[in-house]
């Protein structure tokens, strides 16, 4: 990072922090004045596309104004931390060490790390990826607490927690927000673990933030995950909104589910149970025993894809899609270029759903990792498309994964049931040719594919 980006970096987190303090005295009231704050800090033509975005939501009082003051009805020391952790520390000081290490080492260097605490997990949903690992694997508290202690040397601020179920952990995970409280912690759950007790936990550390999985309505999600969890994925929710304390919802859509969790009834559902976020993850057909009829047709990802673009615009909750949304931040993310994925034996792989890996993180360190061979294909292939809406080098282009993990001699990471490359990606073929013709028409009608 150059003198002046550096600097900008600095006005432009002094700013953020100013008008952050402004606004806990009067929320409602400050809002358009804490953009006068921002205006009066920085030098004009700094950030413009960002301020302009914020003035526009502000102005329209619609549903990104709705998202900001649901965001002051939150706990005031949750909220604080928050703001602290995931914008100052995170996306502002962070991406700056990040950016440098990038440019001295010449290989990627991720935003967030993914960690499975454990492969266990109280319940047994049908085609989940992570029951291929078995249910006996553990990071210890002690190698957490270290791979963070690297991270953050590298920038790294942010921390998710995959499974197994990771609240089976209730503990160590809170120990490690007690350990790294300038870091946000989220974590993927099914919800059935979080009682009165975590939550008051939860308010004392600060920095932890649950994604609470959910495929549906009842009988969609209980289908998958069991009788009965639904109900209970309802209390935890009502648990969290009474103690003001910030979560959001993971739902993966499938050919069963798709028009059910894209629906304005899902959206509303969400809302009124006080989730913040969403986060919409496209069914991946990894693992030997994965189920390729639960791959969404081309017709079906199209209606997904435009129902959470349309209801962005109308609903106050901040939604991602997880394979529908790679224009905004360039194709693919994975292999450290945004997130990397360690597993619960050690084993660093490039993605979550990517189970082919060089290295061990008890046997070498975060950078060493990143600089593996599958990583720095990852980093030098990427993007494997210049059609955002095939960024993946297995899903929508799996003839790249295959290319990729042969040459690198990456083995696979599943210890109980070992795939090979051939077999994951062969799965794939059939739905990257059916896509195709969609992906391409939607890009070039989007006005960004010419």
């Amino acid at each position: 990072m150059g003198m002046i980006d550096s600097v900008k970096n600095t006005a432009f987190s002094t700013a953020v922090k100013t008008a952050l303090d402004y606004l806990e005295k009067d929320p409602e009231s400050n809002i358009p004045k804490a953009m006068r704050v921002m205006d009066k800090v920085l030098p004009d033509g700094w950030y413009e596309g960002q301020r302009a975005a914020f003035r526009k939501a502000i102005a329209e009082k619609g549903n990104w104004y709705q998202l900001i003051m649901k965001a002051y009805q939150l706990d005031e020391g949750v909220r604080k931390t928050f703001f602290q952790n995931f914008i100052i520390n995170s996306a502002l000081k962070g991406s700056a060490i990040q950016e440098e290490v990038r440019s001295r080492e010449n290989c990627n260097v991720p935003w967030a790390i993914l960690l499975d605490p454990t492969s266990a997990c109280n319940l047994q949903c049908t085609g989940c990826w992570a029951a291929e690992y078995g249910h006996k694997l553990n990071l210890s508290l002690e190698t957490i607490d270290d791979i963070i202690k690297q991270g953050k040397a590298l920038g790294t601020y942010m921390y998710i927690y995959t499974g197994g179920e990771p609240m089976v952990r209730k503990k160590d995970l809170i120990t490690l927000c007690e350990r790294h409280p300038d870091c946000e912690f989220l974590s993927f759950t099914n919800g059935t673990l979080i009682d009165e007790t975590f939550c008051q936990e939860m308010l004392r550390v600060k920095n932890f933030v649950p994604a609470i999985s959910l495929e549906g309505f009842e009988q969609a999600n209980d289908g998958r995950r069991g009788k009965g969890v639904f109900e209970k994925v309802m209390h935890a929710m009502d648990l969290l909104r009474e103690h003001k304390l910030p979560f959001g919802i993971s739902t993966c859509y499938t050919s069963a589910n798709c028009a059910d969790i894209s629906s304005e009834q899902f959206f509303d559902m969400m809302i009124e149970m006080g989730a913040m976020f969403v986060w919409f993850f496209h069914y991946m057909p990894v693992g030997n025993e994965a189920v390729p009829q639960l791959l969404p047709t081309p017709e079906q990802r199209k209606m997904v894809y435009e129902r959470i673009r349309a209801f962005r615009n109308t609903k106050p909750i901040f939604s991602m899609d997880f394979q529908n949304d790679a224009e905004y931040v360039g194709g693919c993310i994975a292999g450290g270029r945004n997130y990397l994925h360690i597993n619960a034996t050690g084993d660093v792989e490039p993605c979550v759903f990517i189970h082919y890996s060089n290295v061990n993180i008890h046997e070498c360190s975060l950078l060493d990792a990143l600089k593996s061979p599958i990583f720095m294909a990852y980093h030098d292939g990427q993007p494997f498309n210049k059609n955002m809406l095939r960024p993946c080098p297995m899903l929508e282009n799996p003839e790249i994964l295959k290319e990729m993990v042969k040459r690198t001699g990456a083995k696979s990471t599943d210890l109980q049931s070992p795939e090979s490359v051939d077999h994951l990606c062969g799965k794939c073929e059939r739905y990257a040719e059916h896509w195709k013709p969609m992906a391409d028409v939607l890009w070039d009608s989007s006005g960004k594919g010419a």
